[in-house]
Order: C-alpha cells, then sequence, then structure tokens
C-alpha cells in the first residue's frame, strides 16, 4: 500500500539518484562506471567522524547508515542510505573534515570516488550542481524535522515513525507491497528511533500483538501500514 495521502514521506526522505540522473552518458561514467566496486561486510565501517575526506561514496548495493556517536559511545542514526546513492559528498563539498560516520547495514557493493574526479563533475555540468544543491536544501529539513521528532514526540511515536522511514527504505527489495521485509538489528531499530534497545522489543511486540506486523528473528513484515501512520501520530 502507498504512503500517498496517508503519511508525509517526502518530509523523512531525501536522495542522491535524481541528481546522478542529470550526467550525460559520459559524466556518468566518469564519475560512476570507471569505479571499482568493494565489497563490504554487514558492518563494515566506511568512513569515521572527524577524519579529512579525500573523496565521496557510491552505492551500488546494499544499505548504509549515517550515524553520530556520543560522549557515552551510543550512536544515532542520522539517515539510511539506498543503493544508487552517493553519500560523503558534504564534507567535501565544505572541505571540512567528516561531519558523522558511515557503516553498512548489510553485506553491500560500494565504490570510491576520489575527491578531484568529484569537483571535476560538479565544475563541468551546472545541473548536477544545481541539483546537488536543491538536494542538500532538502536534506536540511528532513533532518530538521527528524531532531524536532526525537525531542519532542514518544517513544511509541519514534519506533513507528522510523517503521514507516525503513519500509521505504526497503520497498524495492520486495516481489510486491505485502513483501517488504525490513532486515535490521533491535539495536540499529533503536538508534535510528533514539530510543533504548529494550524498549524497541515491547514496542514491537505491542505492534505484534496489534496486528501491526509480523517478526521472525531480524525481520519485520508491516502488516497494517495505516495503523502503523496513526500510532505515528503523524498523517497528513
Amino acid at each position: 500500500m502507498s504512503l500517498s495521502g496517508i503519511f508525509p514521506i517526502d518530509k523523512w526522505e531525501f536522495t542522491t539518484q535524481s541528481v546522478l540522473n542529470t550526467l550525460s552518458e559520459e559524466d556518468y561514467h566518469f564519475l560512476i562506471s570507471r569505479q571499482g566496486a568493494q565489497k563490504y561486510q554487514k558492518g563494515e565501517i566506511i568512513f569515521k567522524e572527524g577524519v579529512v575526506p579525500s573523496g565521496i561514496y557510491f552505492i551500488h548495493q546494499g544499505k548504509i547508515k549515517k550515524y553520530k556517536v556520543d560522549r557515552s559511545g551510543r550512536e544515532q542514526i542520522i539517515y539510511v542510505a539506498n543503493k544508487g546513492e552517493l553519500i560523503g559528498y558534504h564534507a567535501i563539498l565544505a572541505e571540512e573534515r567528516c561531519p558523522d560516520s558511515a557503516a553498512t547495514l548489510e553485506d553491500s557493493l560500494v565504490s570510491f570516488i576520489p575527491k578531484e574526479d568529484f569537483l571535476t563533475i560538479l565544475d563541468k555540468s551546472p545541473l548536477f550542481a544545481r541539483r546537488l544543491l536543491k538536494t542538500l536544501s532538502h536534506e536540511f529539513s528532513v533532518l530538521a524535522n527528524g531532531i524536532s521528532v526525537i525531542s519532542q514526540r514518544t517513544a511509541t511515536e519514534r519506533l513507528a515513525i522510523a517503521l514507516i522511514v525503513l519500509r521505504e527504505k526497503f520497498k524495492d527489495e520486495g516481489s510486491g507491497e505485502q513483501e517488504i521485509i525490513l532486515n535490521i538489528s533491535r539495536m540499529d531499530l533503536a538508534n535510528l528511533a533514539g530510543i533504548a534497545q529494550e524498549n524497541v522489543i515491547r514496542l514491537l511486540k505491542e505492534f505484534k500483538e496489534e496486528g501491526i506486523l509480523e517478526t521472525d528473528g531480524r525481520k519485520i513484515w508491516i502488516k497494517d501500514i495505516k495503523r502503523l501512520v496513526k500510532k505515528s501520530n503523524y498523517g497528513q
């Protein structure tokens, strides 16, 4: 079932895929196709907060979590990037150290794109630069929305929103709307929702008892998206 008309998913989603669609075949090959792809196992770190970046990354397969770590060592997942997306470009554009870390949520295939190649295409394609700026602007709105949820929403609402957003992320892996499987650890789900892991386990059990979802180990199936949206208290 589509979220259209029942949940404002655009307030929670941004993607760089449309940015890459603006490139000519030649520029796309220069930036993406000629780069070798590296396999990363689930849980491997792509880059760490505070390092000086030497390039950006393109996700061919898999999902990457972008996160920050607080003084107690707890992660706060900022965003989950999908296949077909670029990550790591913020620090290059700002000429700063990486503002966050990135690690795989599942086995992934990722290409490293040298800083010089990225800046070359940025200078060569004004349309690419404008579309990237538009994406960055929308990304800021999405992240600001996320901050407001962490500070103002209940644990139930946070988890419901996190599950709705993840459902969109895992959509392309299902054979149909009823087959969407969220494959994510309870710890990562807790870090995405900004709540304790024990609360995630308790709330998932409640959602399951209410017929909203089913679980099998790490896997989660959303059975009643309308009721989940109602739990989020964030309908349109």
